[in-house]
């Protein structure tokens, strides 16, 4: 039986007050400014931000209960709601504390901010050409029948792009009778809710039967385990495992020929203004390299300072709350450049740098292009972009509960129209991967003559905070529901042929059954590390599977 007791629901009547204070407005600003900020804002209330910032100082078991009673529905929706782009509303205007987030980032660092913007710039521009020249061919691509064997530079490749892309992790046969399933589901339950509603290309599904399958797959976990391995902790007893990749149910695309309605500009998801607060990323310094001047010195892929980030803390309809090493998609067909699929940014060290210190600078001359359409040299100049003289709240791009979005006019350094390359060509059954801070996009339209299909599947590692999303996620996976990070509703609760924990338990092995929460980890190995071996006991612990046993 699998453990489970039903989740506490706390009461949100008394958080939907707009009129309550963010916590972070700086007791520094003016009554009056206090006031607009207050009014402009409708985030969550004082109570529950009280609430998640005790949990850092709170014993593991005590912040664990904690997490898991914060549970909270959220209205039904789709894929629009997670970017302002998309749901045709105008980005707000951020509230003025955001000043003072700034001011407290850069307050004497400026010195050395301004120098390493320099440098930054300079990397930016040699590395744009390297990637324009290139094309897709600078996407790191390997067979998974290769991935298993020492393969240095794939791995020295993965760590600098921050993408690749893993061939024939599901046959091919296997991979295209996912789409026919999916797409037979989808004419069994016609109310099956999608983006856009007059012509469906993203499907507000998680728990069909050819998602099950996929996420559980004994290939796809030993792809994620090993891709993982290009993460380290810089602290041996961090409580993380890299070896017991955890099931994110995410959403499917079926994006038909000619579409145009989709289309998801550069962005990066796993929040927005959160990378600059200090109860968000900030909790455990995870940038501070950047902050300090020395971006060179910044490791994407130290993960033990991640562990206590907070990437949600707006909770957004679509924010993800999990920690995802890669974002990923498993594809179900074939498709060239161009022909609907995505588009990345290959430069991840470099991209994250400017992400972060672009809100601190700006122009001296207006925003200019020359007679090709590109931005002229004078503009991009680093002699003419100086440190803001007073700090403002603007981030460009960034929007509580929203991904992080990126457009040419706000981040003109990054040379979108050049350092946004095409995937190579792709089958059905590759796994195409990027990091969890890597600039994606997808085709503004589908040019191609066939469907453009993926099933969403990121590679998430054993963490405290992910194994408490586990233990919720599995509530829905009962109950047919999305999952806790997605907009609400019933779902696929009504569903003809929608999987049942028997079905599951019979497509899945020991591994796909413990990726979902549904079968206990066994932490006897001897190759476990401490830290390793302490969260997997833990996760028992979190999922309740020590009462069975």
């Amino acid at each position: 039986m699998i453990p489970g007791a039903k989740q506490k629901r706390i009461d949100r009547s008394t958080d939907r007050q707009s009129n309550l204070p963010h916590p972070n407005t700086s007791s520094s600003s003016g009554d009056s400014m206090k006031k607009k900020a207050m009014q402009k804002t409708n985030y969550k209330s004082m109570a529950l931000f009280n609430r998640r910032a005790r949990m850092s100082t709170m014993s593991s078991a005590m912040r664990w209960r904690n997490l898991k009673t914060a549970v909270q529905s959220k209205k039904e929706g789709d894929i629009s709601s997670v970017f302002v782009s998309l749901s045709g509303g105008a980005p707000p205007v951020l509230p003025a504390r955001f000043a003072d987030v700034k001011k407290d980032l850069a307050v004497g660092q400026e010195e050395k901010l301004v120098a390493s913007w320099g440098r930054l710039l300079t990397a930016l521009e040699e590395e744009v050409k390297i990637i324009s020249s290139r094309g897709p061919s600078v996407i790191p691509s390997i067979k998974f029948d290769e991935l298993h064997g020492n393969i240095p530079d794939f791995h020295a490749d993965l760590k600098r792009r921050g993408v690749a892309v893993i061939r024939s992790v599901i046959p091919t046969a296997e991979a295209r009778a996912y789409k026919e399933e999916a797409e037979n589901y989808v004419k069994e339950n016609p109310s099956t809710r999608a983006f856009p509603a007059h012509d469906p290309q993203v499907f507000e599904l998680y728990w069909s039967p050819p998602q099950v399958k996929a996420r559980a797959h004994p290939n796809l976990l030993s792809t994620q385990r090993l891709l993982m391995n290009a993460w380290h902790s810089k602290d041996p007893a961090a409580l993380i495992s890299t070896s017991s990749p955890l099931i994110y149910a995410d959403r499917l695309r079926i994006r038909q020929p000619g579409d145009s309605g989709f289309a998801l500009g550069p962005h990066v998801d796993g929040g927005s203004v959160e990378r600059w607060e200090k109860n968000g990323y900030g909790v455990s310094g995870v940038y501070d390299k950047i902050w300090q001047g020395e971006w060179e010195n910044y490791d994407p892929w130290e993960s033990s300072c991640r562990l206590p980030v907070v990437s949600d803390l707006y909770e957004g309809a679509g924010a993800c709350s999990m920690f995802r090493m890669f974002q990923g998609w498993l594809s179900m067909s074939k498709t060239g450049p161009g022909e609907g699929t995505l588009q990345v940014n290959p430069m991840i060290k470099l991209t994250t740098a400017y992400t972060l210190l672009r809100p601190f600078f700006r122009s001296i001359k207006p925003f200019q292009v020359n007679a090709s359409g590109l931005l002229s040299k004078e503009y991009l100049d680093a002699s003419n972009w100086v440190l803001e003289p007073e700090y403002t709240a603007t981030l460009q791009g960034a929007n509580p509960g929203h991904s992080q979005e990126f457009a040419e006019a706000l981040h003109p350094h990054l040379n979108l129209q050049k350092s946004m390359v095409h995937l190579p060509n792709i089958e059905p059954g590759d796994y195409v991967v990027w990091h969890c801070d890597g600039i994606h996009a997808v085709d503004k339209v589908h040019n191609g003559k066939t469907d453009s299909s993926v099933l969403y599947i990121p590679a998430c590692p054993l963490t405290e905070r992910n194994a408490v999303y586990l233990s919720r996620q599995r509530d829905t996976f009962l109950k047919g529901t999305p999952g806790p990070d997605f907009p609400g509703g019933k779902g696929e609760s009504e569903h003809i042929g929608r999987p049942t924990l028997e079905y599951m338990k019979g497509v899945a092995n020991t591994a796909g059954l413990q990726a979902m929460g549904l079968e206990k980890w066994q932490d006897s190995s001897a190759k476990l590390q401490g830290g390793e071996r302490k969260m997997m006991r833990m996760a028992n612990k979190i999922l309740e599977f020590s009462k069975t046993v």
